[in-house]
């Protein structure tokens, strides 16, 4: 059986202080991620792409309805957290419960911090935390809230 590559904070700190001392880049991106479209995927592919291991910030249960209203989540964090670490192209998956990742950012302290193509440099929360950011465009036509409306309007 594969390890899981969910991770407590504290534990991660842990695996990210060995990887550091072996050199490894790394790269952070963040999100609810909640239904996985292709968007998703080559955005996480992309990111992946920019260093040598890739960390998932996942928005708990709780901060995805604060941010995105009481019908959402559609799928349980664990649920989405299972789901993403099975993606080679993720190494880490953190949840974190407040609506940025600000604080987990403070601790992490990544070497490239990526965002979605519809940030301004200046929007991108925790970049004073990151040797740099990057903005990686989206994949026209992809969306959770889009295929959330289309599921609506097919029933």
């Amino acid at each position: 059986m594969e390890e899981s590559k969910v991770y407590a904070l504290p534990d991660l700190l842990k695996k990210l202080d060995k990887d550091r001392a072996a050199g490894k880049k790394i790269v952070f991106t963040n999100g609810c991620f909640d239904i996985l479209h292709r968007g998703h995927a080559t955005y996480l592919r992309k990111a992946r792409s920019l260093g040598d291991l890739l960390i998932i910030g996942l928005n708990s249960d709780a901060s995805v309805k604060r941010l995105k209203g009481e019908s959402r989540p559609i799928n349980k964090e664990d649920d989405r957290a299972y789901i993403l670490e099975s993606l080679e192209c993720v190494n880490y998956v953190v949840k974190f419960g407040e609506d940025t990742p600000h604080e987990l950012l403070s601790q992490i302290k990544p070497d490239i911090l990526v965002k979605g193509g519809d940030y301004k440099l200046e929007d991108v929360v925790g970049r004073e935390f990151a040797r740099e950011v990057i903005l990686i465009d989206f994949v026209d036509g992809y969306s959770t809230t889009k295929t959330i409306q289309q599921m609506k309007e097919r029933d």
